[in-house]
Parts: structure tokens; sequence; C-alpha cells
């Protein structure tokens, strides 16, 4: 009988999967087609559509990312990456929530694709994020909230650029895994920096700037809007693409951090 922890692991390794999915078919719209990735994060979740098997791997997409953001909101409840309650431990954390509510939003999206729910498609742009920032907006202190959610994102794009220079990230890989795997990461920590301070700075804006929730963006609209700036658009496109190569290699040898049956104090488990 498979245990919970294992149930866990199996869980990781599909989010770790999906957002293999998810990069590599970001990058390839965004050096391939410019129709599609000006249509934002909807580009995306309509060209996987369009694939064989697309409501399969749409399906597959729902699942692996609500699956990675249970798999992040760990880190801030519960610590399960050791990152510690010092200021940079909880900046780290802080971090992973931002990511978290992002991976939720984009499960949400791809959850109206596959089931084709009216309005999933086709409006371009941000729909579903815009419409539940303004919902969030609404809300009593709304705006702070969303302001700090900007802030999170802030935080976790200097977590990003860190890893993209430091390449620390490989303590937590397999010593199985290809020997390309830490350049691979790298890479694709850097255009997700990108990223995220696009997202970061959109919500920022949002909450404490009064920019409008119409000026939210998630992933695929982070990236249309670095459209217009050549070589930063194009090489942090190839970036995202590699961070998809990087993910699927992570689904497999990602060490997923494991709770101690005795202590239940987070650990890794070894290789």
């Amino acid at each position: 009988m498979v245990d919970k922890s294992e149930k866990f692991n199996w869980l990781v390794r599909v989010g770790y999967f999906s957002r293999a999915i998810l990069y590599s078919v970001l990058g390839i719209i965004a050096l391939t087609s410019a129709g599609e990735i000006s249509k934002g994060t909807d580009g995306i979740f309509e060209a996987v559509d369009n694939l064989p098997g697309g409501t399969v791997l749409l399906w597959i997409l729902v699942i692996g990312m609500f699956a990675y953001a249970l798999f992040r909101f760990a880190s801030p409840l519960f610590d399960i990456e050791n990152n510690g309650s010092d200021t940079k431990g909880w900046g780290k954390r802080i971090g992973h929530a931002g990511s978290g509510i992002a991976h939720l939003v984009l499960a949400w999206t791809a959850y109206k694709f596959a089931s084709g729910t009216p309005g999933s498609g086709g409006g371009g742009g941000s729909g579903g994020a815009s419409d539940a920032a303004a919902g969030v907006l609404s809300l009593p202190f709304g705006d702070i909230l969303i302001g700090i959610l900007g802030i999170a994102f802030l935080i976790a794009a200097i977590a990003q650029a860190k890893k993209a220079v430091s390449g620390d990230f490989m303590n937590r890989i397999s010593g199985q895994a290809p020997t390309f795997t830490k350049l691979l990461g790298q890479l694709g920590y850097g255009a997700r920096a990108v990223v995220y301070v696009v997202i970061g700075w959109s919500l920022f804006q949002a909450g404490f700037l009064s920019s409008g929730a119409d000026n939210v963006k998630t992933l695929g609209d982070a990236v249309a809007s670095l459209a217009g700036t050549g070589w930063l658009f194009t090489l942090t496109a190839i970036g995202l693409l590699l961070f998809g190569i990087f993910s699927l290699i992570l689904a497999r040898y990602r060490i997923i951090p494991d709770l101690d049956r005795n202590e239940g104090v987070p650990k890794f488990r070894t290789p």
C-alpha cells in the first residue's frame, strides 16, 4: 500500500511534470508565435488544448499546478524545506507562498480550458487574474493585501536570481541527474527572475499605486509584456523553455522533503 508520504511524493512529481509542460509551451509560443503570446496566459492553454490529447494534458496541468501550489504553501506553513524562521528564511517562505498563489491561478485557468467553461479562452490577457484582483481590492485593506503579494513576488524574483547565480538549487537534486542540469537551472531561474519582477511590480502598482486590477499580470501576460524589449524578450523566452526542460528533470530527480515520523521535523530524503 502507498502511504501518505509516497502519495505526496508522487503529487509533487506530477506538479513538476506539469510545470515542465507549462514553461516549455510558453517558451515555444514566445519564440515562434507572436499572435499567441499576445493573448498572455490564455495563449498557453489554447496551445496545449490544440495539441493531440490536449484535453488530457490540460487535466494533468490542473492536477499538477494544484499539487505544486500545495507543495509551495507547505513552505510558509510548515517550513517543509527547512529554510528556518530568521529574516532570510521567512523571505524564502513568503516567496514560496507567492509562487503557490500564482500556481493556483494557473490551475484555475487550466481548469476552465479543460472543462470548456464559457469564457475560458479567447479573451486575451489576464481576465481571471484581474477579476480575482478586483475582488480582493474591493475588500477592506484589499489594496494592502495585493501590494504585499507584489512584494512577495519581488522577493521571489530576488531568490530566483540568486539561484541563477549560485546554482545552490543543486543540493536538492539527486546526484544521478544529468550533468547539464545545473546550467539549465541557472538559465531558467534567470528567466523566471525577470518574469517574477514583472508580475510583482504589476501587483505592487495595483495595491499601493492604484493602477487598477486590469494591469495585474500572470505568467503569460508578463512574458507578453516583454515582447517589445528585443533581446531581453528573446533571452527570457529561451530561458523559460530551458526551465521547462529543467522542470522535467526535476520531476524525476528532485529530492522531495519528507517529515520524520518520530520527531515531526521536516527533512530531505537522501538521494
